[in-house]
């Protein structure tokens, strides 16, 4: 079975991305396939790559990237929700003529219509808010 994810919780605020990643690993666990996964509101902040929580707590970008490069899963973070909340990647950064980004690979921003898609190309597309 093919599932997608649709992340909405900040993390270490909301218990939403980190029940989504354990829901992940239990369906990859059984055989299944992660087709992506979508950030959006303030789920966005899971692809911040200045996170830096303490040495003894996940640090969950890191948990995401790592799923991506093991699974081959696609993280797509809606662009909208992501420059509202001060987080870019590189060339975003560049467009808007800021100094810095923090939405490196294998996060990837882009538009509502991934989420759509990611939903028509899954068997259950599961939110977590």
């Amino acid at each position: 079975m093919q599932y997608g994810l649709l992340v909405m919780g900040a993390p270490y605020s909301s218990p939403a991305p980190h029940s989504a990643l354990r829901f992940a690993h239990a369906v990859l666990a059984r055989g299944h396939q992660i087709t992506g996964v979508f950030f959006y509101h303030d789920g966005v902040h899971n692809a911040s790559s200045l996170m830096a929580p303490p040495q003894d707590e996940l640090n969950l970008s890191e948990a995401w990237a790592e799923l991506s490069q093991q699974h081959g899963v696609q993280l797509d973070v809606c662009i909208a929700a992501a420059l509202r909340r001060g987080l870019m990647s590189e060339s975003e950064a560049q467009r808007h003529g800021k100094q810095a980004f923090n939405v490196a690979p294998p996060f990837e921003l882009t538009g509502l219509g991934q989420l759509l898609e990611l939903q028509q190309r899954t068997d259950r597309l599961i939110t977590f808010a």
